[in-house]
């Protein structure tokens, strides 16, 4: 049996200049993501460490920072694990790759002989570690964009040197009219045809898996959200590998190793009564791990006084993240209407004609601006004040 963690898109040094001053907590929680997946390699006894590129997020690191990395690594290599690391479209192998500048297997105590990390380059395409009976495949390019596939006429089956093939590769899944301009591009009829056992995936930030034909494939997903819109990040991959008289079996378990999370919560405007209520409601939920996307939804009173954007400056410490949106709409009049020669009557009368044949036609948003505009003017007609 053969076990590994797979992880890839960590991003250390990452600038999140949309951040602000939340920029270097956030490059903190990043690299504690990438600390707790080395201890769930460490509790979870695996074999192999792989990294499926984009480690760091550019080439331009501090050498405090490449030791930090170098210095959980060592952990591994203590405990008999080994690393193999590929470089991204992000830490590129080019002329100033961090790969060149600083030399990571050895800050990590490891050498030549002992290959207990190892980072394959242009010029090493594979490493055959026999203690592992398999073999690791991680072809990467001295270019952003590659002059063809990673697994462009690669044959693992072909491969008599170890039981088990693994392969390694930052790309896109090919999908039509997506990812046409993507640097690196894989297609599922490589994958099939490649004969790997499993290809260890990164370059999509959210965990994905699949099959193409009998190889299985997976993205861990970026170990802490790079953006925090990643809702399918924070994971790592735990994977191993079994000989069974039925033939090889293949087993992927997703882990949490990062601390953000998601929620998503919709709320019916209805049923609030007004911003302070809202505000009071979502006070409650405060984590300064949660990313909240706040939908306020259905028909809403006319004197429902809402803005987003003073709830979302309100709470922004409360929360990692907190998006509000308001999608509600207002209720056409109800009842009886004041009588069509009055100034009210007509404007009533007019407004939600309109709205009838924009809905009739399918021009939502054109419909939901002229039921705001329903709603003020009600309002201002019955002589209520209204802040726009």
């Amino acid at each position: 049996m053969l076990r590994i963690l797979h992880t890839a898109d960590v991003h250390l040094g990452a600038r999140h200049a949309d951040l602000g001053e939340q920029a270097n907590a956030q490059r903190e929680r990043q690299f504690a993501a990438f600390r707790a997946s080395v201890d769930l390699a460490l509790a979870q006894k695996v074999d192999l460490f792989l990294v499926a590129g984009d480690l760091f997020d550019s080439n331009t690191q501090p050498r405090r920072s490449v030791e930090r990395v170098a210095a959980e690594l060592a952990r591994l290599a203590e405990s008999k694990i080994r690393a193999v690391i590929i470089p991204g479209t992000h830490d590129v192998y080019d002329r100033a790759s961090v790969y060149r500048a600083f030399d990571l297997p050895e800050l990590a105590g490891s050498s030549a002989d002992d290959e207990w990390v190892i980072v394959l380059t242009p010029e090493r395409p594979d490493v055959h570690l026999e203690a592992c009976d398999a073999v690791v495949h991680g072809r990467v390019f001295a270019t952003k964009r590659a002059p063809h596939s990673p697994l462009q006429d690669l044959r693992a089956a072909d491969d008599a040197r170890a039981t088990w093939h693994i392969g390694l590769a930052h790309a896109a899944l090919a999908i039509p009219g997506r990812t046409d301009g993507d640097a690196v591009v894989v297609t599922t009829e490589e994958i099939a045809a490649s004969g790997l056992d499993y290809l260890a995936l990164g370059h999509w930030h959210s965990t994905t898996r699949g099959l193409a034909g009998s190889v299985r494939w997976a993205y861990p997903g970026a170990p802490e959200p790079v953006a925090i819109d990643q809702d399918r990040a924070g994971k790592v991959l735990v994977v191993t590998f079994e000989e069974e008289p039925g033939g090889r079996q293949v087993t992927i378990e997703e882990h949490q190793v990062g601390r953000t999370r998601f929620e998503r919560l919709e709320l019916d405007a209805a049923a609030l009564a007004s911003q302070p209520a809202l505000e009071e409601r979502l006070t409650g939920l405060a984590d300064p791990d949660l990313v909240l996307d706040v939908r306020l939804i259905g028909v809403r009173p006319d004197e429902l006084d809402i803005h987003p954007d003073e709830v979302e400056a309100r709470l922004a410490g409360s929360f990692l993240r907190l998006r509000v949106r308001d999608v509600s709409r207002p209720p056409l009049t109800e009842g009886a209407l004041p009588a069509a020669d009055t100034i009210m009557g007509a404007f009533i009368r007019d407004t939600q004609a309109r709205i009838g044949a924009l809905e009739t036609n399918g021009q939502e948003a054109e419909a939901a601006e002229l039921r705001d505009v329903l709603r003020l003017g009600r309002l201002l007609l019955a002589g209520h004040e209204v802040t726009l």
